[in-house]
């Protein structure tokens, strides 16, 4: 640590947003950038706090607390402090294969327990994480790296997110030949149609990609295994398969009026935005527009922040977004303390747009959707709600309960439901005979990644349920390595 009273003497900054009102006219990054001397002096508020908790990457209260990849945070954000960018970049891939993913769409669990977050504000590690690979594109240091000689193993991934694209990596750098099986268009999985671009622009994400591909990564895209090609038929025609298709089951909402035209699954409304955008610039209407509408948005979470922001741009004429859970508190509860993830109120981007346009946060919360109602043309025009109250029942569970007379008809032509996922829908797992766990995701268990079938692996939201890119990549990487050793009777990838 070359700054140890850094932490005291600088205050954190974070690169600024372009103001709301003028990034809802595009669907570019609005991030701005720190200058190079901004960069450095926030590197130096990182201190030498001994047991640094920022990578620890466990799991406290269901959440994760410290970076899942295990970034060696202190050891770069030092070199940026020294003007060692190169070699920062190098302590960077180390442990993530995909910083210039993590550093933009990664809610920033190394921040929420950063120690000099305990009593004041948080090194600004995700902005220093995004930049230093960034710099690394820009100045070449970025270069495909073919590994020198071959196994001659040949390895199938299922599924070209994070976790497969990380898995496919290092599978790649042991000198195995992996093919990437994808069912959608092009590869990346939840990067390139589950994140908005405004979010991850996806040429970030095909960069990546061709760089993967140049290294000697071979993608298969518009090809679901299971439909397109038997299951069995590529067991047989590979040493080893890694199932990463994800948990793309989306939950639904099954009250009065769910068949009405006019209400989607959230997933659909993003994917099929995010591809027409990419195909022909929305110009081929081969998306769910919510252009006029008022939208209705259910449920919370990164998903319903991208809805919301969505909608936006298009043009709605309202949009709303319904929570069952209270309003989180704005500073930690006593029972959320460091280091957990904290959860206390905050406006993402979307709310922050949408607060913008309208003059408040759209979301509303302690409220349940009870019926959808048609209008004469069998087409959703409202949403019955009530408000709950969160109370203990006879067996002791907190349940909502209605409030009575607080039922509410909220107008909507567009209803988004983004209340999570259930998990895979891949028919793979049954092809292959892989059991499942309680929560119908493919059964393997942590650090070993092997299923109940001898050669076939899995890994990500596909076996550990919906969750983090940055979980994700763990998974991946952690995958191959298993795999490695499975084909090779040893493993030297970390």
């Amino acid at each position: 640590m070359g700054k140890p009273t850094g932490f005291l003497e600088y205050t954190r900054e974070v690169p600024k947003d372009d103001a709301p009102l003028s990034r809802i006219l595009h669907y570019n990054e609005f991030h701005e950038e720190l200058p190079v001397e901004k960069l450095q002096v926030q590197g130096a508020r990182c201190m030498d706090c001994g047991v640094p908790f920022c990578h620890s990457g466990k799991l406290i209260s269901g959440m994760a607390s410290g970076c899942p990849v295990n970034n060696l945070i202190p050891e770069w954000n030092d070199l940026v402090y020294r003007n060692r960018w190169e070699e920062a970049l190098e302590r960077l891939h180390k442990t993530n294969n995909f910083p210039e993913f993590t550093g933009r769409v990664c809610p920033a669990p190394c921040e929420g327990s950063c120690t000099v977050g305990l009593h004041g504000d948080p090194v600004t590690i995700k902005s220093i994480e995004r930049a230093i690979v960034d710099r690394g594109f820009e100045e070449g240091w970025i270069r495909p790296e073919p590994p020198k000689a071959r196994t001659g193993k040949k390895v199938a991934v299922i599924g070209s997110g994070p976790s497969g694209l990380a898995a496919a990596a290092q599978l790649n750098k042991a000198g195995h030949s992996v093919t990437v099986y994808e069912r959608a268009d092009r590869a990346g999985g939840l990067l390139m149609y589950g994140i908005p671009n405004m979010k991850l622009e996806k040429t970030v994400v095909q960069r990546r990609v061709d760089l993967l591909a140049e290294e000697g990564v071979r993608f298969i895209t518009g090809t679901e295994i299971g439909k397109d090609i038997p299951a069995d038929q590529l067991k047989a025609e590979y040493d080893a398969v890694v199932l990463c298709g994800g948990a793309t089951q989306g939950r639904d909402l099954k009250i009065e009026g769910r068949e009405l035209s006019g209400i989607h699954l959230a997933m659909e409304f993003l994917s099929k935005n995010t591809q027409s955008l990419l195909d022909s610039n929305l110009e081929d209407d081969a998306y769910l527009s919510a252009e006029g509408k008022d939208v209705v948005v259910i449920g919370g979470g990164d998903t319903g922040t991208d809805c919301v922001a969505t909608s936006l741009r298009h043009g709605c004429r309202s949009v709303i977004q319904l929570e069952i859970n209270p309003m989180p508190p704005l500073s930690r509860a006593s029972n959320n303390p460091w280091p957990e993830w904290p959860k206390v109120y905050k406006m993402d981007y979307g709310q922050e747009e949408a607060a913008a346009q309208y003059g408040a946060d759209p979301r509303r919360y302690l409220v349940s959707s009870k019926k959808f109602i048609a209008d004469e043309n069998g087409q959703v025009s409202g949403v019955l709600t009530v408000q709950v109250e969160w109370k203990k029942d006879e067996n002791g569970r907190i349940i909502p309960v209605e409030v009575p007379g607080s039922e509410k008809v909220l107008p909507a032509q567009l209803v988004l439901l983004a209340m999570g996922f259930t998990g895979p829908e891949n028919p793979v797992l049954d092809q292959l005979g892989v059991e499942r766990d309680e929560r119908t995701n493919a059964k393997a268990e942590y650090g070993k990644f092997a299923t109940n079938v001898p050669g076939v692996f899995a890994a990500g939201d596909m076996r550990r349920g919906q969750s983090l890119v940055v979980w994700a990549i763990n998974e991946g990487r952690a995958a191959a390595r298993e795999v490695d050793r499975f084909l090779m009777g040893g493993t030297n990838l970390p």
